[in-house]
């Protein structure tokens, strides 16, 4: 490998927009990071078993029952993580982008850097963050909205992978981290104006649907790009079962949100006339 794969590479400290590193991130130890993410990974698993049991029991439990309203709280939960996803973009999209730029496509999905320095830093903080997302559901079951199966699926799947995938710091988190930042800055500031009833052009809703697909798509070809770079000899910092893993994840999302895309927005609306038929785009949080 030449020089510019060296982890000593100025990759992660760009000029631009909030470049200067803030006093968490200048004592951030990736290592420490790493290590401790290794050990209590499998809690991950078992948070995973209890949420299943906890939000289908959840739903039988309110089957007798009225409706919360829970507009404020969802508003003040929704704000948070669409503050923290905004954050989240500004910290971390200066890294890839320096990465594509300066040292090209091929380094930018295969060298692990970004789990250095700032970016590092972001990258712990959405790997626990998949865990605080699983409150997403806790609202659409006690407001007993239509709980679909991309829903819990997705939040499942992205918490074992981030948490599993973490301790390897897999190359290909670089876009992986940066796009659920990016779209999730968008979603959830949606999901906070919509639970306060603020109007919202419906077609701001179908856009967060598209940015969310083309998020699948770009995740698909990334995990590929890195199959193939692996394959031909080139070093990436990602094994073989969390490439595979990758593509099998950003296939099925792909698959799912084009359903759901095709369901809400391509389907005449006679073809859905029943309430059982409809999902409500406050059930569809995603990711990640």
């Amino acid at each position: 490998m030449s020089s510019e794969w060296s982890l000593t590479s100025t990759g992660n400290a760009p000029e631009g927009i909030l470049s200067e590193q803030i006093y968490t991130e200048k004592a951030f130890d990736h290592e420490a990071a790493r290590h401790w993410i290794d050990g209590t990974k499998y809690f991950s698993l078992w948070l995973s078993a209890i949420y299943v049991i906890l939000i289908f029991a959840g739903q039988q439990w309110m089957s007798s029952r009225s409706p919360f309203d829970l507009r404020i709280p969802l508003f003040l939960w929704s704000s948070v993580l669409s503050v923290f996803s905004i954050i989240g973009t500004f910290r971390t999209v200066p890294e890839l982008y320096s990465a594509v730029v300066n040292y090209g496509w091929t380094y930018s999905v295969c060298n692990s850097f970004f789990y250095h320095g700032s970016s590092g830093f972001w990258a712990f903080l959405f790997t626990m963050s998949k865990a605080y997302e699983l409150g997403d559901t806790l609202f659409i079951v006690l407001r007993r909205q239509p709980l679909i199966f991309l829903h819990w699926y997705h939040h499942i799947t992205v918490m074992l992978y981030t948490f599993y995938s973490y301790p390897e710091h897999v190359s290909a988190g670089r876009w992986y981290i940066v796009m659920n930042y990016i779209v999730h800055s968008f979603m959830y500031t949606y999901y906070a104006l919509r639970a306060v009833r603020v109007p919202v052009p419906s077609l701001v809703r179908m856009s967060v649907t598209l940015l969310q697909i083309l998020q699948m798509i770009i995740g698909l070809v990334v995990s590929v790009s890195v199959f193939i770079n692996k394959r031909n000899g080139v070093k990436c910092d990602q094994s073989h079962f969390f490439i595979n893993a990758a593509i099998l994840m950003y296939g099925s999302y792909l698959v799912l949100f084009i359903h759901f895309f095709i369901q809400q927005y391509a389907v005449p609306a006679r073809k859905k006339s029943t309430s059982n038929d409809k999902v409500s785009v406050e059930g569809v949080k995603k990711l990640h």
